[in-house]
């Protein structure tokens, strides 16, 4: 393996990105050199001490870079033996144009996915499920939450609610909660997404495998029956290195404007 202090800091000088604390520009230069390739998963970075003298800035500065790149996912510290750039998940494309299940998604993709049930159960509904899937104080809803991975890498963690007259058994659920509400004739045909940045808790980033604080893709979606009728609401999180959402826009009708 070629040494990574010679690849990447063997120029006499270090073109830093301009803008912000000087832990920032390095932190955005050794993030650009994982993402195109210049350093690689498993390679080693040099020792803080070595590399805040190559990049001429205090060990300070520097070890409050690699905090963050560690935090972020992007390198990975071993006891005793150094940082070194973080195995890099296969990134996943969804369409933000198609309502489709988990499980159909991957299939498409030729990806083998599977669930860890973390909840699945009848309960008194909260304030919020009251209003958005319209129940009455004495109505049930039904909440499924799952962990889903392809392989070993845990991608997603959703947790959806809907009103028990919908679901009544969610433990009869198999590997795809739309294709066992298509049974009962209860398949959503639309939906409307909210899609938001946010920092994982500890309980989720321990679901996830990744550390406290790393940014994320929630996502809260209301989903509708043909009727009109809201039947599912669903909070979902994503890894932010393993999902790519994907939306085709077109020109508007310029007539419309006028």
């Amino acid at each position: 393996m070629a040494d990574v202090a010679d690849t990447l800091f063997g120029a006499d000088s270090i073109p830093l990105p301009q803008g912000g604390p000087l832990y920032l520009q390095l932190k955005r230069w050794i993030e650009d050199a994982v993402h195109r390739g210049a350093i690689k998963p498993g390679d080693a970075l040099p020792s803080e001490r070595d590399l805040a003298a190559r990049v001429e800035m205090s060990r300070v500065t520097v070890r409050k870079a690699v905090q963050h790149l560690v935090r972020d996912g992007i390198l990975v510290q071993r006891h005793g033996s150094g940082t070194y750039v973080a195995p890099q998940p296969n990134r996943v494309e969804q369409s933000l144009s198609q309502l489709t299940s988990f499980t159909e998604d991957m299939a498409r993709r030729g990806m083998v996915v599977r669930s860890v049930w973390l909840d699945r159960g009848l309960y008194a509904p909260s304030p919020e499920e009251t209003v958005t899937l319209g129940l009455s104080s004495s109505d049930n809803v039904a909440r499924v939450a799952r962990l889903r991975l392809s392989g070993d890498t845990p991608l997603a963690i959703e947790r959806a609610a809907l009103s028990a007259s919908v679901l009544p058994d969610p433990e009869a659920i198999g590997t795809s909660l739309y294709s066992h509400l298509e049974k009962s004739g209860h398949r959503p045909v639309r939906a409307i997404q909210r899609i938001r940045a946010a920092n994982l808790d500890d309980a989720d980033a321990k679901l996830l495998e990744v550390s406290p604080g790393v940014a994320s893709l929630h996502i809260e979606r209301t989903s509708y029956l043909a009727s009109g009728r809201v039947v599912e609401f669903t909070r979902s999180i994503y890894r932010g290195d393993t999902y790519d959402f994907v939306a085709e826009l077109r020109l508007g009708d310029s007539r419309s404007t006028r």
